[in-house]
């Protein structure tokens, strides 16, 4: 039986900090509100997702390449994309709770529940006519459904409208209308909506006041628009061609909570897409079904992923579609794709008064290209990739009886640790240096783990509950004719090979190229 959601989620966090994957920042000092380290596992794992993100856009792409912008740009980097002016949030206090919300996600939540009982309509009543139950009929004409629907459409709407021309005074209006309380205390006791910029700022060395002032970017995208000729030129780049970047952002959110889902640095990996104007609606399209493609190939089921278009497009976007993920707390945004038309590189043009304009051979003209995005989160995608992967089964031990093991079912290409290397005994000489000689001659081409401690049974276990595809026993047959035992995490299948034939077996499983290959 599927463990609730909340059950699961509450596993995954302290799963993550027993097996070295994630830890509170600064624990010793009752730690940071929503920062977080990653652990050695954690490093390993976040690094192979990065990897393979830069591999699917960089390394199979010949008209995309890559960059790495300062965290830091001049300040007026950021006028001119809007941030200084429009980048806030709707904060709302409970008075009796004294605790703060977003005005939008307290409306957003509204909804979600609405649509939970949609679900729970749906459910009962496939319950009820069984084979002959007909969904897609049920959820058009259920007078009860359709009610729900129609009101959670009219509230996204609202909402969407409010929020496009920042009327504060109506998102709290909307809020007591549907009488939304305080999620901890139930209170109905709300302050008004005020806006909060989410901006980090500090100071230039030491000039002091609006001249020295600096900004924590809260998004990377800008530094490949100011870096966009400098890109174009120097690589020689024609229309259309991306540019990648991964790296750090900075965000003050005001409520930062679910884990690693909302932090206030996380990393993001996006590639802005340059193109002629007219033409960024096929593109879009494209890599809207290029990037679920990617997802697919990293091993999330397809019903765990879908697409929600924007109700409210943000200043810069023609047209705006998240990936979303179903989370143990829901479905959220794991990725967005947006037509940004030409609005980024204009707006630096203006400010800087520099051109940025392409020069096009083939209409012989200049224009200011138009921008489609994709931006992941890495640390969203590394949520997903535990929440999907961590499994509790029960399997048969050593002597044949049942017992529950924790693993983590990671696509073996993403996985921490390729291979284990375990002496069946760790107090005989012969089989720890047998199993040392093996170990040094597979760490030359993967992530490889010595473990001589404990019971062999125990090995296994630690081993699955990182994720390791693969564990190689060296036993006292090894020393009579040089072959070990290859145990398989998810099929718990055990084979006999010969150590020259070690290498050849992981590889096969663990290479990213079959992540890569599911791209085409």
């Amino acid at each position: 039986m599927a463990q609730p959601p909340a059950d699961h989620f509450k596993k995954l966090i302290a799963h993550s900090k027993e097996y070295g994957f994630i830890f509170q920042s600064s624990e010793i000092y009752d730690g940071l509100s929503a920062v977080y380290d990653y652990g050695p596992y954690g490093v390993e794992l976040k690094n192979n997702i990065k990897d393979c993100w830069w591999a699917a856009m960089v390394q199979m792409h010949e008209n995309i390449v890559g960059l790495d912008a300062a965290i830091f740009m001049h300040p007026k980097t950021w006028k001119a994309s809007g941030h200084v002016d429009a980048f806030n949030d709707p904060l709302i206090d409970n008075k009796d709770s004294n605790k703060r919300y977003r005005a939008d996600q307290l409306i957003e939540e509204y909804i979600d529940k609405l649509d939970e009982k949609i679900g729970k309509e749906v459910e009962k009543a496939a319950k009820r006519f069984g084979d002959t139950f007909d969904e897609e009929l049920f959820r058009n004409t259920n007078p009860r459904i359709v009610e729900y629907r129609q009101k959670a459409e009219s509230i996204a709407h609202r909402l969407a409208t409010y929020m496009s021309a920042s009327d504060m005074a109506a998102l709290k209006n909307l809020i007591e209308e549907l009488e939304i309380t305080d999620p901890e205390s139930g209170s109905r006791n709300w302050t008004d909506v005020r806006q909060f910029n989410l901006m980090f700022s500090t100071q230039l060395g030491n000039i002091a006041g609006e001249e020295g002032k600096l900004y924590l970017r809260p998004e990377t995208a800008q530094g490949i628009f100011v870096n966009f000729l400098n890109v174009q030129k120097s690589t020689r780049q024609k229309i259309p061609f991306g540019i990648a970047q991964i790296g750090k952002a900075f965000r003050n959110e005001i409520v930062a909570r679910q884990f690693i889902f909302r932090m206030r640095e996380f990393e993001q990996m996006e590639m802005q897409f340059f193109v002629r104007p007219g033409e960024e609606m096929q593109w879009y399209e494209y890599w809207k079904n290029a990037r679920m493609r990617w997802h697919l190939a990293m091993g999330t089921p397809q019903e765990k992923l879908r697409f929600k278009d924007h109700d409210n497009l943000a200043h810069y976007a023609n047209a705006a579609v998240d990936i979303q993920y179903e989370f143990p707390f829901g479905f959220k945004e794991m990725e967005g794709i947006h037509s940004r038309t030409d609005f980024d590189l204009s707006s630096h043009q203006m400010l800087s008064g520099k051109k940025l304009q392409y020069f096009d051979p083939e209409l012989n003209e200049s224009y200011v290209p138009y921008v489609v995005e994709t931006s992941v989160g890495a640390d969203r995608t590394f949520l997903a990739m535990l929440s999907q992967s961590l499994v509790e089964e029960t399997v048969p031990d050593a002597e044949g009886n049942d017992s529950t093991r924790t693993v983590l079912t990671l696509h073996p290409a993403l996985s921490p640790v390729k291979v284990a290397v375990l002496p069946f005994l760790h107090h005989k000489d012969e089989l720890t240096n047998a199993a040392r000689d093996v170990f040094n001659s597979l760490k030359f081409s993967f992530q490889c783990q010595y473990d001589e401690h404990d019971a062999i049974g125990r090995r296994y276990r630690r081993q699955d509950a990182i994720g390791t595809p693969f564990c190689v026993t060296i036993d006292f047959e090894t020393i009579e004719n040089n072959t070990v035992t290859i145990r398989e995490r998810d099929t718990l299948r055990q084979e006999r090979v010969p150590i020259s034939r070690i290498e050849e077996v992981v590889r096969q499983k663990v290479d990213i190229r079959s992540i890569l290959s599911g791209l085409s």
